[in-house]
């Protein structure tokens, strides 16, 4: 459990690094005692067992000491996404139901004023306030009865396809953590782990804890910063890291004249990432580089894609397409979404995944619960795959993003890796818009490469030479940037919208 966790680290060496932010950094020993003091403050401030704790925050060493301290509590800590827009974030805060509520000070004000009215002196700026708010409390885990099965954290869906919903993680969803960082991520004590990704994202939090679970040292970025990211691995050097395709693509391009040199495992995962994207990337930073998929509701990774199995121009460079395969603590299946029988070796269906990290289910969402959770114990993600005959699994897209034209079913991803294959694409989102002849038709939202207009009609022929022409863009639209989340999806409802009510005739 993440209490012990925390202890069992500082034991072994309370004056090692656990977290660097700027120029701050935080020991184990510190680490340990502070989240001692958090755990005691929410306790004096009423915060009983299950009691929902909302921080709403850039990346910083605090999110941990609520976290650990949360954890010591027996709360429940809901990270909540700053990026969102005030009449989300409310939606979501009001949802939680939270009986404290940290913030900085530059998040105070995206806070709804109902609730920050009602909760009073409970609203703590972390900038102002917090040490205040710890000060004088005993360093010692307080006496309270905590399980593996409790819940520990709350991370919201990031909604790109309805209303977010809150995938509760309890302590023994999140002690896989540590073996993941250990066996997958080759993380040991001396590890020197690079933190970008936000924290109210699984690819943030249950990252962390990868490293964290080891001992290891933590450089804590408070958002997004190619150029900084770059300087810090120099700096600190950096032997691991997880990004995002785009957070890839953007420290490719900061990186040039920079000593990456101690770089030893970069995982990439959250989004699909194009092969030309993943070639570029193993011939510049010259690491090990290792795909993982995972969801919110699986606490992290359930298959990995090992550095071993990067093997460009090799008989298996078709690998450089999958995720990998199961890691040795999960069954990772492909089911029919409709019928729910096993898919065979090669035919697209959902993914489906057997685990110890899987959620006991939403929070005030019973429905949504039983749709996803199956009586025995299996969680269906709504994510299109299929699986070669070794057992890799190759991602295509959401099966809500699936596209039938013609009757035809086509997924995106495929697409995108074909498009993105041009030399004049940056980056790529395929979707699906109306055809009065098809139903649907295949369009490419192309993003080109600096200094390139590239011609519409020679995309899709390069298309065309690479896949079924049914399954190849009818159109192409060139645009400065794709809409993202703060997690790096591609927000394919946001470019779907203005086809919504128009039809073409291809």
């Amino acid at each position: 459990m993440l209490g012990p966790l925390l202890s069992d680290l500082a034991a072994l060496g309370p004056a090692r690094p656990a977290i660097t932010c700027g120029e701050r950094t935080l020991s184990f020993g510190a680490f340990d005692a502070r989240a001692s003091q958090v755990a005691h403050a929410l306790i004096r401030d009423g915060v009983a067992p299950g009691d929902r704790v909302v921080v709403l925050t850039k990346n910083r060493p605090e999110f941990f000491e609520l976290l650990f301290g949360a954890a010591r509590a027996g709360a429940v800590l809901v990270a909540m996404n700053w990026r969102l827009a005030p009449p989300e974030i409310s939606a979501i805060v009001h949802d939680a139901e939270p009986s404290v509520v940290l913030t900085g000070a530059d998040q105070r004000g995206l806070l709804p004023v109902d609730l920050a009215v009602d909760l009073g002196e409970r609203v703590v700026d972390l900038d102002t306030g917090f040490e205040a708010w710890i000060e004088g409390l005993p360093t010692s885990p307080p006496d309270v009865a905590v399980v593996p099965d409790d819940v520990v954290l709350q991370l919201y869906s990031s909604g790109t396809t309805g209303v977010p919903k809150g995938a509760r993680l309890t302590h023994a969803n999140l002690e896989f953590t540590p073996r993941m960082g250990r066996e997958s991520y080759r993380m040991s004590a001396e590890s020197v782990n690079l933190l970008a990704s936000p924290l109210f994202h699984i690819g943030g939090t249950g990252y962390a804890l990868t490293a964290m679970g080891q001992g290891a040292h933590t450089i804590l970025m408070a958002e997004v910063d190619p150029v900084a990211m770059v300087k810090a691995v120099e700096r600190h050097r950096v032997t691991h890291a997880f990004f995002v395709p785009a957070v890839v693509k953007l420290l490719l391009d900061g990186a040039a004249g920079a000593d990456l040199s101690s770089l030893q495992v970069i995982a990439y995962g959250g989004a699909p990432m194009t092969e030309a994207l993943l070639l570029r990337a193993m011939g510049t930073l010259r690491c090990a580089f290792m795909g993982v998929y995972g969801m919110t509701e699986t606490a992290g990774s359930v298959t990995a894609l090992a550095p071993e199995d990067h093997g460009p121009g090799g008989p298996r460079a078709g690998l450089l397409r999958s995720v990998g395969r199961s890691l040795p603590w999960h069954e990772v299946v492909v089911h029919d979404p409709i019928t729910g029988a096993p898919s065979g070796v090669g035919e697209v269906g959902e993914i489906w995944v057997r685990s110890g990290q899987n959620t006991p289910g939403y929070w005030h969402r019973p429905g949504e619960s039983a749709a996803t959770l199956t009586p025995d114990g299996w969680l269906r993600t709504g994510d299109a795959a299929y699986t070669d005959a070794e057992g890799y699994l190759f991602l295509h897209d959401r099966i809500k993003d699936m596209i039938i034209s013609g009757g035809e079913n086509i997924y995106p991803a495929e697409v995108e890796n074909a498009v993105a294959s041009h030399p004049d694409v940056a980056d790529v989102a395929v979707i699906g818009v109306p055809s009065e002849r098809w139903g649907e038709t295949v369009k490419a939202v192309v993003v080109p490469v600096a200094g390139r207009n590239p011609d519409a009609a020679a995309i899709i022929t390069h298309t065309r030479a690479r896949l079924a022409h049914y399954k190849c863009p009818t159109s192409v639209d060139l645009v400065a940037e794709l809409p993202r989340n703060a997690s790096g999806k591609i927000l394919k409802k946001v470019l779907r919208e203005p086809y919504r009510a128009t039809a073409t005739t291809s």
